[in-house]
């Protein structure tokens, strides 16, 4: 016991600043409101400091008159008065606090202390668990970036601001997009003027789901997508791929941006033309900053962190959801547990997006459903695991090829993107060129409307 108080008396914290802070609110009543939206009880380290905090706290929502006297007499009330002492440090909090002006600067100094003891407490907690050996490594990683991730995720709360601070960069952004030649869209170009027509272009902080069955060339998209980001906009663009390798996803862009066809490219039966071809588009592609991760293994706090370093960010893939972990690299198999896992990634892709102020496209696998139906056309039943990837998305397109299913088909080579959801504008579908040879899609004329 007596170590455990040792222990507790070295934690970090600042008596001064915690006392600045109650001092203030108990002689400018007005500075109150703006401490209540920066700290919470257990902020203050000092169980006495605490219980005082708590008390002005609980005034403040019941719009009691706050000042010594009446704090005073509401501790007597609910049990916190100490004869000896109470009456006599809330006078001394007064005498050492000369002016509240500097109230918000004692806030700070307050929550970084208090940072600083989740951290550690948090820290203390992992060892313990480690020591104790309970459960397999990945376990235990998992409740570790939880318990992290819920420190972060509790002091990144954003103040409320007036609508007058955000209309100036509405404003701007609006002005910006109205002096811009050619098809004026809202975020950046997908490469394909009807998807852009159609949805508005990629915009901030939207988490963009890109789902298919296997073979549809979701994985083709994105990357044709990414290719025209970080060629028109000179941004980086990062790519996280969790079942292809680095290698391949250079392979598909070579043969995307060099119009070589892709066979040819992987089994070296490359002509004269080819290599010319090849030089130009590996030339083209040095130019733009397009950063590829193929850890299998990672997480989206993984891919937080490693996005938060990069410069001028502008889009995030990842392909795909299914084969994400949702912290600590263990899959979890049963149906139940497995879609509260998928729930989870999809939700913490959203905050991703969100934090990183750009967006965020994540590929997706389809069930089977579809294929048990007369129209093979994929909807939103057919997300596999959770339906909270369809709640979390800002925008859902499914991409369907008639002649995947019937060879014989006249739309042959046509494949069909279906925006199922969009929160910026219409559904529908528009139809684009799919050029197998090159893995890559194109826009055609004829665009489609839901019927």
């Amino acid at each position: 016991m007596a170590n455990e108080e040792l222990l507790l008396r070295q934690m970090p914290h600042s008596l001064e600043g915690e006392q600045a802070v109650l001092g203030s609110m108990l002689i400018d009543e007005r500075c109150i409101k703006d401490v209540m939206d920066k700290l919470q009880p257990d902020d203050f380290y000092l169980r006495q400091n605490r219980e005082i905090f708590d008390t002005i706290y609980s005034m403040f929502v019941y719009s009691k008159p706050i000042d010594g006297i009446t704090v005073c007499e509401e501790m007597q009330k609910n049990g916190t008065y100490d004869e000896q002492t109470t009456r006599s440090y809330l006078a001394q909090l007064m005498e050492i606090t000369p002016t509240s002006a500097n109230v918000m600067e004692y806030v700070e100094i307050v929550r970084d202390k208090s940072l600083m003891r989740r951290m550690a407490q948090a820290a203390a907690e992992i060892t313990a668990m480690v020591q104790e050996g309970v459960g397999e490594a990945h376990d235990m990683l998992e409740a570790a970036e939880q318990k992290i991730y819920a420190i972060r995720r509790g002091r990144s709360a954003q103040d409320m601001v007036p609508i007058s601070t955000v209309l100036p960069d509405v404003l701007d952004h609006l002005s910006e997009m109205s002096e811009r030649e050619g098809t004026k869209i809202a975020g950046l170009s997908t490469g394909l003027s009807a998807v852009d027509a159609k949805i508005s272009g990629l915009n901030k902080s939207d988490l963009v789901l890109l789902a298919a069955r296997p073979g549809m060339g979701k994985t083709s998209m994105a990357l044709n997508v990414a290719l025209s980001v970080a060629k028109d906009t000179k941004q980086t663009v990062a790519i996280f791929s969790l079942e292809m390798s680095k290698e391949q996803l250079a392979t598909r862009l070579l043969s995307s941006e060099a119009l070589v066809e892709n066979t040819r490219l992987i089994n070296g039966d490359l002509r004269e033309t080819d290599w010319v071809k090849i030089a130009d588009a590996a030339s083209a592609l040095s130019r733009t900053d397009i950063r590829i991760d193929d850890n299998p293994l990672l997480t989206v706090a993984d891919m937080n962190a490693k996005c938060r370093r990069l410069d001028n960010l502008g889009l995030v893939v990842i392909d795909y959801l299914q084969l994400m972990t949702s912290a600590g690299g263990k899959q979890a198999h049963s149906g139940e547990s497995r879609q509260q896992a998928v729930s989870d990634i999809s939700r913490m892709l959203k905050i991703m997006a969100k934090e990183l102020n750009v967006p965020v496209i994540c590929l997706s696998q389809l069930s089977r459903a579809n294929e048990k139906r007369d129209d093979k056309r994929p909807m939103l039943s057919d997300l596999r695991e959770s339906g909270a990837i369809e709640q979390d998305a800002d925008i859902v397109m499914f991409l369907f090829r008639e002649d995947y299913y019937s060879p014989d088909s006249e739309k042959r080579n046509i494949a069909e993107c279906i925006v199922a959801k969009n929160r910026h504008g219409e559904t529908g579908k528009v139809e684009l060129r799919w050029m197998p040879e090159y893995t890559t899609f194109g826009t055609l004329e004829t665009r489609y409307d839901d019927e």
